[in-house]
């Protein structure tokens, strides 16, 4: 399968397991659900944007590095203090899935960096040429 094609498809799981996550973290209370957290809504547009329209270009690959960093990023915050599955997460319903979301955009968000790189890299030896 073609890098970039591999890219698309694992940026594609990690947009879905954000929205996922951002979502349960709203419904749990963890993220207040007012209109600063339309900016996730931003985010999802723009690294949405990025793989299907701008993957080929140096401008695509860039944006999905950076949101993929930010990706494998989440579980790192979630993993502060109490733990991933500490305070009031612990006791709540659902506490599987809203792991499980993490452990996934952990992965794909690392995986998602490597191709991204490995792209940016690509693109950097074809222009040397």
């Amino acid at each position: 399968m073609k890098r970039n094609v591999t890219l698309i498809i694992t940026s594609l799981l990690s947009i879905l397991l954000f929205s996922f996550h951002f979502a349960d973290d709203i419904v749990r209370g963890i993220e207040e659900g007012d209109l600063f957290d339309f900016t996730g809504v931003l985010i999802l547009a723009a690294w949405l944007y990025a793989t299907l329209v701008l993957a080929e270009r140096r401008s695509g690959l860039v944006i999905i590095l950076l949101f993929s960093i930010g990706a494998a990023g989440i579980p790192l915050i979630h993993m502060r203090g109490a733990g991933l599955v500490g305070g009031a997460i612990a006791n709540s319903s659902g506490v599987f899935f809203w792991v499980w979301t993490l452990i996934a955009l952990g992965a794909t968000g690392i995986v998602s960096v490597i191709l991204a790189a490995q792209g940016l890299w690509s693109l950097r030896k074809s222009q040397s040429r």
